[in-house]
């Protein structure tokens, strides 16, 4: 037990604590205010408190719990809500209201409820880290499998069936230390990574059901993805989308820093989300993590370790998780606030020095993994950031240092959001360093042409950037009729394929093999729009064609139909073009 010695806004010193540990959970003040040691200097430590101190003063008691901070990792994740140290706001508002009373502590998991626990492990096996002892069906969607924690092995001395709380022993391991109990849950000190046995390739592609984000800036299963953004250009709605529409297993969404308004929206839109393979509720296999900008400002940095463990817990089962941070610039600003009143040295922007090396150690526990297991499972962890750079410069120290780590850059435009552009990413900004390695996939899974034709569709719009500054210095109408031909496509490519309604029931995702077609039909068009030229059309002639209006409609096209109204689409194109073209 120690005494408060200094009060500086969430950091406190504290003396006479004999015996702590760096990152040991204390508890701060009468009402006991958790926090977390964060310097050491003989028996004097430096606290970070997770709640607001005010009325805490020196003399107050300070007492170590001899734990690092830790989360609680069992049945019973899926569906919840947190705040940042894994603190059940659903239970804290039915017993508290709608205001958190400081240093008021509720368990992360139901120790109430009854799981149905079937073993399949054998008694008498020898089992490792990782080993799945059994199953409890979480929710309809997710079969939660209970495994051996990390650190344990031996043989297993008991197992029983039936229904269990998470508090009640479901058997035992003889380890080389003696008997080693075994419940339905286990500890994790959020800080650590949890081990894995090998890290895989990525050559699997996260589909989104986004245009922009799967043709032309994918996203690997395991990788990492950056959204930097201005306000208002849609950092959230897309990070939304990804949400509920990324073939993913397993949502966790933090919220960190964010705005209340945004995260009500969060908290009230999750909950009556379709998940659109099952038609079961979304929230049965996501969880949120509540951690708004009027909370305390340590909170903040645990909320990100506290998802990312909770999202490697559910990889080592062998499912593919998609981890959305936002925004990693809050947790950034938390860790330049605590800095300054730690009083260390700081770097650029007042940002801490060591600012790089945090955030390259949260993306780097993204991941494809075999996990530590007998039977080599693998699962995957993909980090989707968003950053939100004070007045959209890109060049701030947040979203550099993002940059260095992350393999896809989705840069958000705000010009292209005030013209009502959506998603408003940026297609000559943005850039992903997946496709080379999805590019087999493709291949084999899709069509052997899709990388060429992405690259083509890139290439056009790119010309169309180059051709614009000759527009507004002479006008459209002083353009050879062949670069009118290339603005039409790059103007098809914008508005029929890339912009895309999040609101729309049919428009909101597009499979993989839809985007291909679609692309495929408006470059083919270009092509043959190109001939036509050649032979003395007009591209204004060329435009009211009625297969042109049929083009601007293929995002419409239900995925029931998709091959026979393509393939109409395709029919008519040709036979249509060629008359024109002979006509001519």
């Amino acid at each position: 037990m120690g005494v408060i010695a200094r009060v500086s806004g969430p950091v406190v010193i504290a003396e006479g604590l004999t015996g702590a540990k760096m990152f040991d959970v204390v508890r701060v003040g009468d009402l006991g205010l958790v926090g977390e040691i964060i310097r050491l200097v003989g028996d004097t430590a430096t606290v970070q408190v997770y709640e607001d101190t005010t009325g805490v003063r020196p003399g107050d008691p300070v007492e170590t719990t001899g734990q690092a901070l830790s989360v609680e990792l069992g049945p019973g994740l899926l569906q919840s809500i947190y705040d940042g140290v894994q603190r059940p706001l659903e239970v804290l508002q039915k017993n508290l209201g709608d205001f958190i009373t400081r240093g008021f502590v509720a368990p992360p998991l139901n120790e109430t409820k009854k799981w149905e626990f079937t073993p399949v492990a054998k008694v008498g096996a020898s089992v490792t880290p990782g080993t799945i002892l059994g199953t409890v069906q979480e929710t309809p969607l997710i079969l939660h499998k209970i495994m051996v924690p990390p650190g344990v092995s031996g043989t297993l001395d008991e197992l029983k069936a039936g229904t269990f709380t998470i508090r009640e022993n479901i058997g035992s391991i003889r380890t080389s230390t003696g008997k080693q109990p075994l419940t339905l849950t286990h500890k994790w000190v959020v800080r650590v990574p949890r081990p894995v046995q090998q890290k895989l390739a990525p050559g699997i592609p996260l589909i989104t059901g986004q245009r922009v984000i799967d043709t032309f800036f994918p996203v690997a299963k395991g990788g990492t993805a950056c959204i930097p953004g201005p306000f208002g250009s849609g950092k959230t709605v897309t990070q939304q989308q990804l949400a509920k529409w990324a073939d993913s297993d397993i949502v966790v969404y933090v919220g960190c820093g964010e705005r209340g308004n945004e995260m009500t929206e969060v908290l009230a839109t999750f909950p009556n989300l379709q998940d659109p393979k099952s038609k079961r509720p979304l929230m049965e296999r996501t969880i949120l993590i509540a951690n708004t900008s009027n909370m305390p400002v340590a909170a903040r940095e645990a909320s990100v370790y506290t998802g990312i463990t909770i999202a490697e817990y559910y990889r080592d089962m062998g499912y593919d998780v998609a981890l959305m941070a936002d925004s990693t610039s809050r947790w950034a600003e938390a860790m330049r606030e605590i800095s300054g009143r730690l009083e260390e040295m700081p770097g650029e922007e007042g940002y801490p020095a060591y600012l790089g090396r945090r955030v390259a150690e949260f993306y780097e526990r993204a991941g494809r993994v075999v996990t530590i297991s007998p039977e080599n499972r693998s699962g995957s962890i993909t980090v989707v950031g968003a950053v939100s750079p004070p007045g959209g410069d890109f060049s701030e120290p947040v979203s550099q240092n993002t940059l260095r780590v992350t393999r896809v850059f989705w840069a958000l435009d705000a010009s292209l959001a005030s013209r009502r552009h959506f998603p408003s990413i940026n297609w000559l900004q943005s850039y992903s360093l997946y496709v080379n390695d999805l590019e087999a996939w493709y291949k084999a899974n899709l069509a052997a042409d899709f990388v060429q034709l992405r690259q083509k569709a890139l290439e056009t719009l790119q010309k169309e950037s180059e051709l614009q500054e000759i527009v507004q210095l002479v006008g459209v109408d002083a353009l050879p009729e062949r670069e009118k031909g290339i603005l039409d496509i790059a103007r098809m490519l914008r508005e029929d394929y890339l912009q895309q309604s999040a609101y729309d029931d049919v428009d909101t995702y597009t499979s993989i093999g839809k985007q291909y077609r679609m692309l495929r039909a408006i470059l083919t068009f270009g092509e043959r729009e190109q001939d036509a030229i050649l032979k003395g059309a007009l591209v204004g002639d060329i435009q009211k064609l009625p297969v042109r209006q049929k083009l601007s409609r293929m995002k419409w096209i239900a995925e029931a139909g998709l091959t026979s109204e393509f393939d109409v689409i395709d029919s008519e194109m040709t036979s249509s073009l060629a008359a024109l073209a002979g006509g001519a």
